[in-house]
């Protein structure tokens, strides 16, 4: 044993897997290790401390090929070995442990308590009540988790696959509904689990039997009967399965497999006749290739004799050429010795002035460059703070010329209210005269021509007055137009900086997730209450952008329409009910600001938001902002 602990604690090397590998494969032929588990469950013998211990022999062949075959630094030559030692044993000396006899045979022969006519609900679903439960505070009922009696379960061999406890409008209705797999050796976990519970007089007749008080857990797997019943687990199985026999599933099954080895003789011929195909074209291919090689080799050997031809005239030419070079290299190499001589004497001359003339440069050259980068920045930053002041007056200016163009039109409507009055009044008066009119009446007569003459200046008026509306009216959009892209400025620029002060991006609309986690936490637990919360906060996400779904009336407030949220709403007084007033609040909150700020669109909007004082920030509040930010930093840069 210390031996084999001080193999563990010191790994091997890449060349050694080898020979490690071999070594391990013939102790597991030894049976030294123990793999099997259970008829059909093993376990790893070089991974005693991983949380999953059990596997189908699949499941085992996998795990042991992916560690062996690991690229990963983290993994020790020694594991890689061992676990290819396992893939070997299991190929070579385990190849049927995962299929066993039964597997394939009919669940009567292998149960004789199962019969084939009996009406199952399909997939094997387990029954299990009087599950211990208690009440909360808020008067919910809580009780044990499906995790834990799963992990119970598979602790005594059953296997299933989860453990669902039912819930209804009380919390936990002390139910759950245990799922097998669909397999044969499903059925065979599903009728243990069932036996277990009857040898200890707590199945389905004891359950159903006069017998007095129950205590304990009963189960029983689930036939016709519990399908059709009216309870909240005949519900849930009505749900997740149907009801077929033995009989039926075992014809299922043939149907599948007839059809799955006619599928593949199909692919078998239609491989075959592709595979004939290719053969015909290989050989085509392969005679076009010996005459192009053929070709080859006469177009290298012609090459080859114009290349010696070329390489021989070209020797001749070098062979002159060097010759001319030697000549004048010789007159070079004395002309060289001369100025050599010459520059010796110069270099003399200059050495001294040359570097003072250097540094001298040197050091203009550099305060130039500080001095305009100086000026550089102090222009640009200037002309920045200028721009922000003057789009400060200018939106300030425009403002107040918008102020003064709704009071403006205010006063033209009244005008022109009264002139479309004083109109009416005229035209009434001028009917009434009308019918009096009379030939001999020559004062009538003047004041219907008064009248009339009235009427066309209040119609004139009246026109000027339209005119003079309509320019305003679209001087005044065009300048909301260029106050909303000033505002739509501000907030990407903020939104670049992306600051921590009272001024910041609010996204209005969006919905707060803590109260559906902290309502989750109370019914399951950490990990659970994360999905389930994430579930919920994406389906109310949905609903509230859905423009059909519109829980709001509108009534009057000191004058003014309001709205506000319908009490009769199905939705949100199923959330308040289902998880309390935190979680009503956040979707009430949310819905209230999409409304306000984009109600057609229903999708999220970025505003400009004072966080001190609660309240969307104002044109002015944005622009100071965003000239202290940048005082700031320029004081933080110089």
């Amino acid at each position: 044993m210390a031996q084999s602990s001080s193999d563990e604690d010191t790994d091997i090397s890449e060349s050694e897997i080898s020979e490690y590998e071999d070594k391990s494969y013939e102790e597991l032929k030894s049976g030294s290790q123990n793999l099997k588990t259970s008829d059909e469950t093993f376990t790893c013998p070089y991974c005693p401390k991983k949380r999953k211990r059990d596997y189908l022999y699949k499941e085992l062949l996998q795990h042991a090929s992916g560690v062996g075959q690991s690229s990963s630094q983290k993994r020790k030559a020694r594991d890689k070995a061992n676990h290819l030692a396992l893939v070997k044993y299991l190929e070579n000396d385990l190849m049927n442990v995962d299929v066993p006899s039964n597997d394939s045979k009919p669940e009567e022969e292998s149960d004789s308590s199962v019969n084939s006519n009996d009406q199952f609900v399909w997939p094997w679903i387990g029954v299990v009540v009087n599950i211990p439960t208690r009440r909360t505070e808020d008067g919910r009922c809580v009780g044990e988790s499906g995790s834990r009696l799963r992990d119970e379960y598979r602790s005594r061999g059953f296997n299933p696959v989860r453990v669902n406890p039912l819930w209804n409008f009380r919390g936990h209705s002390g139910t759950a509904l245990v799922e097998f797999n669909k397999s044969w050796p499903g059925l065979d976990n599903a009728m243990a689990f069932e036996r277990a519970y009857e040898l200890d007089h707590h199945g389905k007749k004891d359950w159903f039997g006069n017998c007095g008080q129950k205590s304990g857990l009963y189960a029983w797997v689930a036939r016709a009967d519990d399908y059709k019943m009216n309870s909240i687990y005949g519900e849930y199985l009505r749900k997740m399965g149907d009801v077929k026999t033995i009989s039926e599933l075992m014809e299922e099954e043939a149907r599948r497999q007839d059809k799955l080895v006619s599928n593949l003789n199909n692919i078998i011929q239609v491989k075959n006749k592709h595979i004939k195909e290719i053969e015909v074209r290989y050989h085509e291919t392969t005679h076009k290739m010996n005459l192009a090689m053929m070709e080859k080799d006469n177009l290298i050997q012609s090459y080859n004799e114009e290349i010696q031809k070329i390489q021989s005239t070209a020797r001749d030419h070098f062979q002159k050429i060097f010759t001319d070079h030697e000549k004048l290299k010789t007159q070079l190499e004395s002309q060289k010795n001369e100025l050599e001589l010459r520059k010796i004497e110069l270099e003399k001359r200059e050495a001294h002035n040359e570097s003072e003339r250097k540094k001298l440069a040197e050091e203009i050259e550099e305060n130039a460059t500080k001095n305009s980068s100086l000026q550089m920045a102090a222009i640009e930053q200037k002309k920045a703070d200028e721009n922000v002041m003057k789009l400060a007056e200018d939106q300030k200016r425009q403002k107040e010329q918008l102020h003064a163009k709704i009071i403006q039109l205010q006063k033209q409507l009244d005008m022109k209210q009264e002139l479309e009055l004083e109109i009416q009044q005229l035209k009434g008066s001028l009917s009434v005269l009308k019918h009096m009119e009379d030939d001999e009446d020559v004062e009538i007569l003047k004041k219907v021509d008064n009248l009339q003459k009235d009427l066309r200046d209040k119609q004139l008026s009246l026109q000027d007055l339209d005119q003079l509306n309509q320019a305003l009216i679209i001087k005044e959009r065009e300048s909301n137009d260029e106050l909303q892209e000033a505002r739509q400025a501000l907030v990407d620029g903020v939104k670049e900086l992306q600051p921590l002060g009272n001024i910041r991006l609010k996204r209005m609309g969006e919905l707060d997730t803590s109260p559906f986690l902290e309502a989750m936490k109370k019914r399951y637990n950490e990990e659970d209450a994360e999905e389930r919360a994430s579930e919920l906060c994406s389906l109310w996400e949905e609903y509230l952008k859905d423009p059909d779904w519109h829980p709001l009336k509108v009534i009057m407030v000191d004058g003014r329409e309001k709205e506000i949220i319908k009490d009769d709403d199905e939705k949100l007084n199923g959330l308040k009910n289902d998880l309390g007033e935190g979680a009503y609040k956040a979707v009430v909150e949310a819905l209230l600001e999409i409304n306000e700020h984009n109600p057609s669109g229903r999708y999220l909007t970025s505003v400009l938001w004072n966080y001190k004082q609660g309240r969307r920030a104002t044109l002015k509040e944005g622009v100071q902002f965003l000239l202290n930010y940048w005082k700031k930093r320029k004081r933080g840069t110089t």
